[in-house]
């Protein structure tokens, strides 16, 4: 799928060559593309790197940077997958990123022709032909993928998702908001941890405790609750402890971080109709596979009454997030950018 980062110069003076970019909250990552032949899999990546948000003062450098690092001339077109919500002046609300992502400046700034964008998962459901290759970790449900509407879904800096319609060879894409939809609570420990959140602000989002920071404030909140003083201070540090069990409000946080994914994942489900398959592709969930395969998160996700049966058809899988975001950006741009 990836060719070798030494690729001749002709290849980027291609005329179907153009800039994907899938801009997360900690990462963006950037590939050089351009179509593919292969109907099944219509895009072809040329060069991809990843950079650090913090390391740069906007994405127009990191685009600028990526463009250098690659040794390739001026490229006319391009499109950005980020979450977050367009405005009509071309500016995009977005909670999670450490400077402002405005289109139309980035493309003035580059000398670009067009620059289009796209919701960061809207652009993963793109690449719904790539999941199967990228599976880490079949979960629940039937391992052969049905026929019908796919979810995708993942929490990195936020949580992300976004519905596949199929529908003959122009899928339709339907993104979403979910991270910012209330929190909804089925325990009472839970409930709980929602009173406290709810002592330091009106609105529960969902990605508040169901995304990489929002581990971390579930691991703060239970300290509050089982007063106990913290010890982890970052994400990455709840989940380390969690998995060596070395710190036992860290395993809880991280068990009920599971136990509520699940339940959004099987509430989501439900509201689209979701039956092709669910496709967890955040950042960080690859790393915790195995503690999530033996946690309440299938039981949690099955656990909606007279509704069980119809989960129980639906493919559940990890996948490597990876290349994903570039891929479908592309694709995407391929059906509606030109």
């Amino acid at each position: 799928m990836v060719a070798s980062n030494s690729v001749e110069a002709m290849a980027y003076s291609q005329p179907e060559t153009f800039i994907a970019a899938d801009v997360g909250g900690t990462h963006v990552r950037v590939a050089l593309v351009c179509e593919s032949a292969d109907a099944q899999r219509p895009v072809t990546v040329l060069d991809y790197r990843k950079y650090r948000c913090a390391d740069h003062p906007g994405l127009a450098e990191i685009l600028a940077q990526f463009i250098a690092d690659i040794g390739c001339g001026p490229v006319a077109r391009g499109v950005i997958a980020s979450a977050g919500y367009a405005l009509e002046d071309g500016s995009v609300i977005t909670a999670n990123l450490p400077w402002a992502l405005v289109p139309e400046q980035i493309r003035q700034q580059l000398g670009m022709r067009a620059l289009h964008l796209v919701n960061d998962f809207e652009a993963v459901a793109y690449a719904a032909t790539y999941m199967a290759s990228n599976e880490v970790l079949h979960l629940s449900g039937p391992v052969e993928v049905q026929q019908g509407a796919a979810l995708v879904l993942g929490p990195g800096t936020g949580l992300g998702a976004a519905v596949w319609i199929p529908q003959g060879d122009r899928p339709v894409v339907l993104p979403t908001e979910a991270g910012h939809a209330a929190l909804a609570v089925s325990s009472d420990l839970e409930l709980d941890l929602l009173r406290e959140l709810r002592r330091t602000r009106t609105h529960v989002a969902t990605e508040t405790l169901i995304s990489g920071p929002g581990l971390l404030n579930l691991y703060q909140t239970l300290c509050v609750l089982r007063s106990a003083t913290p010890v982890c201070a970052t994400p990455s540090e709840v989940t380390a402890a969690a998995l060596a069990a070395s710190d036992e409000v860290a395993h809880e946080a991280l068990a009920t971080f599971c136990g509520l994914l699940g339940s959004v994942v099987g509430d989501m489900a439900l509201l689209y109709g979701v039956r092709g398959g669910i496709y967890l592709a955040g950042g960080f969930l690859p790393q915790i596979a195995g503690f999530l395969a033996t946690s309440e998160f299938s039981a949690r996700l099955l656990d909606k009454g007279k509704m069980r049966p119809a989960l129980e058809q639906v493919p559940v899988k990890v996948v490597e997030h990876g290349q994903l975001g570039v891929i479908g950006a592309a694709s995407w741009f391929l059906l509606h950018g030109r």
